[in-house]
């Protein structure tokens, strides 16, 4: 992977710490991580990776611009041994971006620099059990009543809910303004007025839940932005990070094919290696090659994303879309080479065939990728004229 065009010696560095923190303090307590009180998993990811300063590679603190590409290289490590950690981290510096990107001198301090530390949890509430793929549609609402903000309503599919100090929230200010009405804002676990409504039980394990807001009061202070600014600081957010999503595909995808390798080199029937059958060969080949076209366009996207382009949102949509269509695609063949023993629970490509699943659908589904895509090629193309 690090022989790819976009890298340099700082990079592979930094993969050998990843590999050092994925297998030393990740792989060892997988298993675990799914069980038991998922919050105090989160917690325990959380605190591991402040020890060893892999935070730092996840939240921004506003002071300058994040790396995608060491988020990338962090994501695929990390995801090929657990898909839970993976997926804290990652919702950590969700939690944290819309802050450091938005929030004021005060607010990026004490809330980006306790999650920088390990001190606090972040999460990102945007979807609804009406607002999904389209943010606009949201219901959840703010007013300003004097020095301070009522908000009212409810979110669901939160990741990191019950293990949050803090979440930012989006909500509409506006009734009568459509997508741009929505601000955002930092609300802190403790308020009154907020709680976590119920936690859901997902493919995977994780710590995902409902979120309620009956009046709950934050200081006026914790808005982010302008008022009406909201949907802005979301699609920011996410086109920052769409592309991590296609890097932690990559690692899950990774992880299978390894595996695959090993199996079919070690285990015989009718006489011979399953490696030798060439069936086996085949599919291993298209997985290989699936992984290799993935990596190429998460790397591509990172690699622009840190030259300075501002906005990347074909390149990010091509990369999570590829990706992770290609992680399932990789995976599924993995469960097949192995089996039988490919669906016996705990089993690494058990666990990898049902921690893939939701990559195809959070932070943007497939379809929706597809869209952003095709609109910015129409685009490009009523621009230019020129071929794509």
């Amino acid at each position: 992977m690090l022989d790819l065009p976009f890298f340099d010696r700082s990079h592979a560095d930094l993969a050998q710490e990843l590999a050092h923190f994925a297998l030393d303090d990740v792989a060892p307590v997988a298993a675990a991580l799914e069980q038991g009180d998922l919050s105090a998993s989160a917690r325990s990811v959380i605190s591991r990776a402040a020890a060893r300063n892999i935070l730092r590679l996840f939240v921004a603190d506003g002071t300058a611009a994040p790396s995608l590409r060491a988020l990338c290289l962090a994501r695929e490590s990390i995801a090929a041994q657990s898909g839970f950690a993976d997926s804290v981290l990652a919702v950590q510096g969700l939690g944290a971006y819309p802050i450091a990107i938005a929030g004021s001198d005060a607010l990026r301090r004490e809330y980006c620099g306790a999650a920088l530390r390990g001190d606090a949890i972040g999460a990102f509430a945007l979807t609804e059990p009406n607002a999904g793929s389209d943010p606009a549609a949201i219901e959840t609402s703010a007013h300003r009543d004097g020095a301070e903000y009522v908000i009212s309503g409810q979110k669901t599919l939160i990741s990191n809910a019950g293990a949050a100090s803090f979440y930012v929230v989006f909500a509409r200010t506006d009734p009568a303004a459509g997508s741009k009405g929505l601000s955002a804002f930092v609300v802190d676990a403790s308020r009154s007025g907020f709680r976590v409504t119920r936690q859901i039980e997902a493919l995977a394990p994780h710590p995902l839940g409902e979120l309620g807001f009956d009046e709950c009061r934050i200081p006026a202070s914790h808005r982010l932005g302008d008022e009406g600014s909201g949907l802005k600081i979301a699609l920011k957010t996410l086109d920052f990070f769409r592309s991590s999503v296609g890097a932690a595909a990559c690692g899950m995808a990774a992880r299978a094919l390894a595996d695959t390798l090993s199996y079919t080199s070690q285990r015989r029937q009718f006489g011979q290696m399953i490696a030798d059958f060439q069936a086996t060969r085949l599919a291993l080949a298209d997985m290989a090659t699936d992984l290799d076209a993935a990596r190429l366009l998460v790397y591509r996207s990172a690699w622009l994303k840190d030259r300075g382009a501002e906005r990347l949102p074909r390149e990010a949509s091509m990369a999570k879309l590829f990706a992770t269509e290609a992680a399932q695609r990789i995976i599924d063949r993995a469960v097949q080479a192995h089996g039988g023993t490919g669906v016996v629970r705990g089993a690494a490509v058990e666990r990898l065939y049902r921690e893939i699943r939701a990559l195809r659908i959070y932070e943007g589904t497939s379809e929706i990728q597809r869209l952003v895509i095709a609109e910015q090629l129409l685009r490009d193309h009523a621009a230019t004229g020129r071929r794509p």
